[in-house]
């Protein structure tokens, strides 16, 4: 009887399932994409896994909801922008920047080689297509007054969200707040020849393109640094292995496999970040500054009330 106990102890442990992993939603700041790769193959090639998580990444049917769902605490992290997160805390939002996705800005103000710009100044009585307003307003206002320009000298025109459309059709004469691995490769793939400039270039101070951010009561979540240890990781293994990393990519998303977004995956590689946990202060405090100083923002937060760097 007790050798069959002893079976029978043994048989259940065989059996019986593992430690089950920690459950994290992570709301992206769009439909899933190249700038995604980090988590995607932090997933896919189970890094996640390996820190205890299971990680659902759900593509939000309103962009401008997943940082208020987090601050609503009906997730657990929203990917979104170092710009927006400033307005989210002059809002009320309960945010705090944990991590860094892309680590430079991917903004930029788009234009045809052939078309009537051949630099900022030839802005000067032209339309320029935007799809939402407020910070690329600020941010066109800042690359104009570079070469002796205002906002005055041209026409602002809304194409919602299709900016390359709205160029390639000379509705608008250029466009500012297109992504520079992702529309400069649309106009070539539709056949024609971008012409960027970039605003850190022209006076926009550095700012951090794409960043997570957590409800403050979670900045002590331990899931939270297994989170950022796993992407991290993911990010070295992407840089090292990219075909790999692509394969899986599109294993997890088979419609995304088509030239725009092979292209947009390369071009995007370079600017993620290599440490998503590490807080660059005085960079954040210089753009917070350049927040009020165009009325974006009424006043300069403490940096310690929404961003922080998890060890």
């Amino acid at each position: 009887m007790k050798r069959l106990a002893t079976a029978v102890l043994l048989t259940a442990l065989a059996v019986a399932p593992a430690h089950a992993a920690d459950k994290l939603t992570v709301l992206l700041d769009w439909f899933a994409n190249p700038d995604h790769a980090p988590l995607v193959v932090a997933k896919e090639k189970g890094f996640f896994a390996k820190h205890g998580l299971e990680v659902e990444l759900v593509e939000p049917a309103d962009p401008n909801a997943p940082p208020k769902l987090v601050g609503a605490k009906q997730a657990d992290i929203a990917v979104t922008y170092q710009p927006q997160l400033y307005t989210q805390i002059a809002e009320g939002l309960p945010l705090v920047r944990i991590g860094t996705l892309v680590d430079a800005p991917l903004n930029c103000l788009l234009v045809l080689q052939d078309g009537p710009i051949k630099s900022i100044k030839d802005l000067k009585g032209h339309k320029v297509g935007y799809s939402i307003s407020g910070f690329e307003d600020a941010l066109l206002g800042v690359m104009l007054e570079d070469v002796g320009l205002s906002e005055k000298d041209v026409e602002m025109v809304n194409v919602n969200f299709s900016l390359t459309p709205a160029l390639m059709s000379k509705q608008v004469d250029a466009v500012i707040g297109a992504f520079r691995n992702f529309e400069q490769t649309q106009v070539k793939l539709a056949g024609g020849k971008p012409l960027a400039f970039y605003p850190e270039e022209h006076g926009l101070p550095l700012y951090d393109e794409l960043i997570y951010v957590a409800n403050k009561d979670s900045v002590n979540d331990p899931r939270m640094k297994r989170f950022l240890d796993a992407v991290q990781e993911a990010t070295v293994y992407l840089i090292n292995h990219p075909d790999e990393a692509w394969a899986a990519f599109i294993k997890a998303y088979p419609k995304l496999d088509d030239e725009l977004n092979k292209t947009a995956w390369t071009l995007t590689l370079p600017r993620f970040a290599k440490n998503p946990a590490l807080l660059d202060r005085a960079r954040y405090e210089k753009f917070a500054e350049f927040m009020k100083a165009r009325g974006l923002i009424k006043t300069v937060p403490a940096l310690d009330t929404y961003a922080v760097e998890i060890h």
